[in-house]
């Protein structure tokens, strides 16, 4: 099999913790192979109209996705500059699928990486999977990385220290191994 090299990672976050094997394995790739990263969050549209009392409502929702969006690709900034890596966080608004696929194809990216939650059936159906989408249209490699099932109080203590972590600068938060099998089953 032959080595492949990257130049430019792509690794796309919705700020969950199904983003989290995909920013651990495409920030290994930007370490062994020398890639700069970029950190992608792409704010979806509301669908609703900027009329009456809605206003407020709608700047409430973007002004929160904004925020979601800041801690997540700040999360990637962090982890990967303390591997040394040169990591460029970047918030984009509309679909996040073709969002995607654009940024990947204007930016020469090499290989893009993006968690999923493993819905199937009537769910998947329901709700789409944008990971799906990315893989079907983009001519790029992509890497999907299946998000764990963690403990909700683990997930939730850790959304917690993440947040903490982006609003006061500290060092990032990096759950050791054992943590990692302890607390997320999926995860190795």
């Amino acid at each position: 099999m032959e080595n492949k090299s990257y130049d430019k990672i792509l690794i796309a976050t919705d700020g969950s913790i199904n983003s989290e094997g995909a920013i651990d394995s495409g920030l290994e790739i930007a370490r062994l192979s020398g890639a700069k990263v970029y950190a992608l969050y792409v704010m979806a549209p509301t669908g609703f109209t900027l009329r009456g009392t809605q206003e407020a409502w709608v700047k409430e929702v973007y002004n929160e996705l904004s925020k979601e969006g800041k801690e997540a690709t700040e999360y990637i900034k962090q982890l990967g500059e303390d591997y040394g890596l040169e990591v460029e966080a970047v918030m984009l608004e509309g679909n996040p699928n073709e969002m995607i696929i654009d940024f990947a194809d204007e930016n020469e990216i090499d290989l893009i990486a993006m968690g999923t939650h493993g819905k199937t059936g009537l769910q998947k159906f329901l709700i789409g999977s944008v990971a799906e989408k990315v893989v079907r249209n983009s001519n790029k490699e992509v890497l999907v990385v299946r998000g764990p099932n963690p403990n909700p109080e683990v997930l939730k203590q850790k959304k917690e220290k993440i947040k903490e972590m982006v609003r006061s600068k500290q060092d990032v938060y990096k759950p050791n191994v054992s943590e990692k099998r302890d607390n997320f089953p999926n995860v190795r």
